[in-house]
C-alpha cells in the first residue's frame, strides 16, 4: 500500500497569531491575552486536543460501523496537563503535555462489553492518538531568505 502524504503550512501573522492551512482550509491559532496573544483562536496545544478528539470521534464511528454497533450520539471531552515552565526554558520540565485524558460519552443500546472493545480498537487504530502517544520522528529543516 502506498504512503499518504499530508501537508500543512503555518504563517506567523501579527503578535502571536498564526494562520495555518491544509487542503485549502484555514485555521487561526493564537495565544490568550495573558500569554501575549490577542485571543482570536485556540492555541496550538489546544488544537492538538481538538485534533485528537476529532480523530477519536471519526475512528469510533468507523470501527463501530464495522462492528455493527449503532451509536446515537458521541462526545469526547479531552484534558491535557502541561507545565508551561517547560516551554519557557526550564530544561528539567517537559515542554509538551505530560498527560492527556479522553472521556468518551457514548449514547448507544450496545452492551458495555462491546463498548469496551470498541474503545480498545479506537485506542489501537486512531492515527492522532498513535502520533501523540508513541511520538513521531520529527525532522526539522530550515531556509534563510535574505
Amino acid at each position: 500500500m502506498s504512503i499518504e502524504i499530508s501537508k500543512a503550512s503555518s504563517h506567523l501573522l501579527e503578535g502571536m497569531k498564526v494562520e495555518s492551512t491544509s487542503r485549502g482550509f484555514k485555521m487561526i491559532l493564537d495565544e490568550p491575552i495573558e500569554a501575549g496573544g490577542s485571543n482570536t483562536g485556540m492555541n496550538p496545544v489546544e488544537a492538538i486536543l481538538c485534533a485528537l478528539g476529532s480523530c477519536q470521534c471519526l475512528i469510533t464511528k468507523m470501527i463501530a460501523s464495522n462492528m455493527g454497533i449503532k451509536i446515537e450520539d458521541l462526545k469526547i471531552n479531552l484534558q491535557g496537563e502541561l507545565d508551561p515552565t517547560g516551554y519557557q526554558g526550564d530544561t528539567s520540565v517537559r515542554p509538551g503535555y505530560e498527560a492527556i485524558r479522553s472521556t468518551f460519552i457514548i449514547k448507544s443500546n450496545t452492551s458495555e462489553e462491546q463498548i469496551k472493545e470498541l474503545i480498545t480498537q479506537v485506542e489501537k487504530f486512531c492515527p492522532v492518538g498513535d502520533t501523540v502517544s508513541n511520538g513521531t520522528n520529527l525532522v526539522v529543516d530550515y531556509v534563510v531568505e535574505k
